[in-house]
């Protein structure tokens, strides 16, 4: 019996702890300003949504400013055998739920009274920079390696940013990676047809756990214009390593029959872009910019499950290290005669997306593709004596009413390139993968 198990975890772990790291399942888009630009924000960085993309860049954002919003995401995955079989997948719906969503609030001291703290800007986010889920046929070709892979990975990131001189900033942000009972299972999830012993069974290895890593950047503004707005801007962002130790069961047909743990390597990720601004004046402005990644996924060279019994399962992942390149433009209206008191902007990006895993060790329970993204976008922030929706007012005397009312949308177009794996651990893996995913990201900004 304790055979059979090992050879059930070790066909699950193929795709189990991968269900979080091939580059598609790094969720990019946490903010639809960002988004809409191919998610080139790190030398602009903002909105609250620097957080995410570049703590520094928080010593932008005046006064206290919250922003919420989701993504929703579908697509397919069509994979087709070397004997003709065809199949198809989906991201666990028409519509992946629960939605990534995501949620910042970011407060500079000066503006809450203390003058003599006004360089330094807090802020706490929670986003989903990790997560998705597959699922395929119980009855398809490759059912003993994945059926179903679900990731509902949350990132909490308290936040502080400090001006050094108007020209350079500073920020730190902690990245507290772990599950909540509100988001699906709670737990990383991946279920498949048992073998061997247990043919026919249904399988599901699950686990759950906490860890840590930190975010340090930097926004360096050496140009400006005469009105003190950046004219060309440079941020660096380095994301560190973080291991989530995950501790769970082996259920089979529901039945727990085991326990399993093992460790969730994140990658660290260095960032580096640049943004500057042709036309910046009162009335309009044009950015354009170009942001470049290094994810190391080579630290995922190796994956060993302990079982409860003392024994261990060696798993090499062999994976390595990608480029992402991010190019994103936008144009704003600042309070245009055609709509006073709002500022109207339009956004476009390209994002390019290497594949990190290997075919010896890719599951369909990830979408391991290289991709090209084409992003749009747009955004209106009503401000003043401005009414949002025509009913509300965007601005009002109470500290407790906004200052002004934003609302930002964007819709990207995932084309994966076609890939023909071959000798894989798990030979039923073995075809050809197509697929595609669209989304469409909604941020809400209040301005206090």
């Amino acid at each position: 019996m304790n055979w059979v198990l090992c050879s059930v975890i070790l066909m699950m772990i193929f795709s189990f702890p991968s269900t979080t790291s091939a580059q598609a399942i790094r969720l990019q888009p946490q903010g639809a300003a960002a988004a809409g630009q191919g998610n080139a924000f790190v030398a602009q960085a903002d909105d609250a949504s620097a957080i995410h993309f570049n703590p520094a860049g928080l010593t932008q954002v005046a006064g206290v400013q919250s922003m919420v919003g989701s993504t929703l995401m579908g697509g397919s995955i069509k994979y087709k055998s070397p004997a003709g079989f065809d199949v198809r997948g989906d991201l666990g719906g028409s519509i992946t739920s629960p939605p990534p969503s995501h949620f910042y609030m970011s407060a500079n001291l000066g503006a809450l009274g203390a003058s003599m703290l006004s360089p330094v800007t807090l802020g706490i986010g929670l986003t989903s920079p990790f997560g998705s889920s597959t699922r395929y046929p119980v009855d398809g070709p490759f059912n003993t390696a994945v059926t179903t892979a679900a990731l509902p990975l949350i990132d909490i990131k308290p936040t502080v940013a400090y001006k050094l001189n108007d020209q350079l900033a500073i920020g730190v942000s902690a990245d507290i990676y772990t599950f909540a009972s509100f988001l699906g299972q709670g737990h990383i999830e991946q279920k498949q047809v048992g073998v061997g012993a247990l043919s026919g069974a249904s399988v599901e290895l699950n686990g759950s756990g906490t860890g840590a890593g930190a975010t340090v950047s930097l926004l360096y503004t050496p140009l400006r214009n005469g009105d003190g707005k950046p004219i060309t801007s440079i941020g660096l962002v380095y994301r560190t390593q973080a291991v989530v130790p995950l501790s769970g069961s082996l259920l089979v047909n529901g039945a727990k029959v085991a326990d399993a743990s093992t460790n969730l390597v994140l990658p660290q990720i260095y960032t580096g872009g640049i943004a500057i601004w042709p036309v910046r004046t009162s009335e309009r402005e044009w950015k354009l910019e170009l942001d470049v990644e290094y994810v190391g996924w080579k630290s995922n060279r190796n994956l060993d499950v302990q079982l409860s019994s003392g024994g261990v399962i060696p798993q090499p992942q062999q994976w390595k290290t990608v480029t992402v390149v991010a190019i994103g433009t936008e144009y704003k209206w600042l309070d245009p005669t055609w709509l006073p008191h709002w500022d109207v902007a339009v956004r476009s990006g390209y994002t390019r997306i290497e594949n990190p895993v290997p075919d010896t060790t890719l599951n369909p329970g990830i979408i391991s593709l290289s991709s090209n993204t084409l992003s749009i976008g747009a955004g209106l922030l009503c401000k003043g004596q401005g009414r949002f929706l025509g009913l509300v007012p965007c601005g009002g005397a109470s500290a407790l009413w906004p200052k002004g009312i934003g609302l930002d949308v964007a819709f990207q177009e995932w084309f994966y390139e076609s890939r023909t794996v071959a000798g894989n651990l798990n030979p039923t893996v073995d075809g050809t993968y197509h697929a595609f995913v669209h989304l469409g990201t909604v941020s809400a900004k209040f301005l206090f």
